[in-house]
């Protein structure tokens, strides 16, 4: 299993999901991680020259066509992965993730390792306060 998690910083998770600059990935075998690599990540500031049409027919913030399509920009480096971390995420962002068969997983914890370790041993709380 992979855990892909937000970051800027390489130790916390990003509050944001769009603005986050990188992933860290973990590598679970048999319940320990094995591995941890950082990936870039494509986030809003790249896409600052494009056409923002977020409610256009009737969709909510995220779900238009263009949205959905940079969602998938941001995700193309964790499509191995099945788990993603964030402290916070748009909605449109949460449902590309599932869409993409990976599961978004909000938590009030900011340490990754933290975070890690709480999902593996089935401790950690999901807070889908923080989906805006």
């Amino acid at each position: 299993m992979k855990i892909a998690v937000v970051t800027d910083d390489e130790k916390t998770i990003s509050a944001h999901f769009g603005r986050a600059q990188y992933y860290v990935v973990f590598t679970v075998e048999d319940g320990k991680v094995t591995e941890q690599e950082t990936r870039p990540k494509a986030n809003h500031s790249q896409f600052t020259g494009e056409d923002h049409h977020h409610d256009e027919h009737g969709d909510s913030h995220g779900m238009d066509p263009q949205s959905q399509h940079r969602h998938g920009m941001m995700m193309e480096t964790i499509s191995d992965c099945q788990v993603l971390l964030a402290r916070g995420m748009g909605q449109g962002a949460h449902y590309s993730l599932k869409e993409r068969g990976i599961r978004p997983v909000l938590t009030d914890i900011q340490d990754m390792q933290e975070a890690v370790e709480a999902h593996l041993t089935g401790r950690l709380i999901e807070n889908l306060g923080r989906l805006h």
